[in-house]
């Protein structure tokens, strides 16, 4: 067990592959870029950098009204591709663990995909693959969620990956303002969340950065959370999600943080020594030993808001994602709850 390190959240650009024809080409570009990234990062913060966490969607940008079978061909990656397998690379030639984000495929859902956190560990092999469980407008396990678990079971809902740097959980992108998803894997032991996102950076504090310290103080874990460096090739201004990667510690204390553009300035030692021995100490401040969750279970048991299963039957037009919200938003407002 390796007790103290680095870790960086590496802040690149995103080149997105909307308008793009040879999409794996331009994947495979970004790689090689992010393979010199990662190596000059490493040079600069030291071999004890054993942990690099890049953005939400690094290779390909988001759809931008790609109906969900063209952006299957377009921008989803095979679960055992080729870009993991480049990025396995890298992540053995470097001896490190390296995080991301990306829309994927399975075979047990052939008309869907999902938006897939994944951590490499430094042989190369992929040690954790968490699947977003809340998505305004891509499917998630949720909408297929008895087949899904059938497949999976609920460990496959929320993974933990124990390793040598710590028990790692992954999240991505707004699941940070859903305190259920984080604490479901802080009862699975999770010390550190890898949040890869792309969002609005601004000089004020915004919701997202408030959840980042509320899910490390609440959960006593660490959060290395990366954000894109803008994102180019499309008709959105490129900076429009550009800048505030950070590192949190247990504690709730900002370590390190970047601003905008390309950076490798938000890195921070992870101190797992530090992190075990205050989650094993009695007091006010252990917040994780003194939760009580019988109290809140059958609340959370006798409540239905957002549905389930609605994506059994495989793929369906885009307008569905607005429609189910829509019909889920008047049920609650017949109910008198919103």
């Amino acid at each position: 067990m390796i007790e103290s390190y680095r870790a960086l959240a590496l802040q690149v650009t995103c080149h997105a592959v909307n308008q793009t024809a040879d999409t794996r080409s331009l994947m495979q570009n970004t790689i090689k870029r992010l393979g010199q990234q990662i190596a000059a990062s490493i040079a600069f913060i030291g071999s004890d950098c054993r942990l690099i966490v890049l953005p939400e969607y690094f290779l390909t940008g988001f759809p931008m009204g790609e109906s969900l079978a063209v952006w299957a061909e377009k921008a989803c990656l095979e679960m055992a591709g080729a870009e993991y397998e480049a990025l396995g690379k890298i992540a053995q030639k470097h001896s490190i663990f390296l995080a991301g984000n990306a829309y994927e495929l399975d075979p047990n859902f052939p008309k869907l995909y999902f938006q897939t956190c994944f951590i490499l560990d430094p042989s190369g092999s992929i040690v954790l693959r968490y699947r977003r469980l809340n998505s305004m407008f891509a499917p998630t396990p949720h909408d297929v969620w008895d087949k899904y678990l059938d497949c999976y079971g609920l460990e496959g809902v929320f993974p933990v990956a124990k390793t040598a740097i710590g028990n790692l959980a992954a999240l991505a992108s707004e699941e940070i303002l859903y305190p259920e998803v984080a604490r479901c894997m802080a009862i699975r032991g999770a010390e550190i969340f890898l949040h890869s996102t792309s969002e609005v950076y601004s000089t004020s504090p915004t919701p997202k950065d408030a959840a980042k310290i509320s899910r490390a103080v609440e959960n006593m874990a660490y959060v290395v959370s990366c954000n894109t460096a803008g994102i180019v090739n499309t008709d959105i201004p490129a900076a429009s999600a550009d800048g505030g990667s950070k590192i949190i510690d247990h504690r709730g204390m900002v370590l390190a943080e970047t601003t905008t553009g390309e950076s490798m300035a938000a890195f921070a030692e992870i101190n797992l020594a530090a992190l075990r021995r205050d989650r094993r100490r009695p007091g006010l401040n252990n917040l994780l030993s003194r939760q009580r969750f019988e109290l809140y279970a059958e609340s959370y048991r006798q409540s239905q808001f957002y549905p389930a299963n609605t994506m059994l039957d495989g793929e369906v037009d885009r307008k569905h994602f607005l429609q189910t919200q829509e019909t889920t938003i008047e049920r609650l407002a017949k109910m008198g709850i919103i």
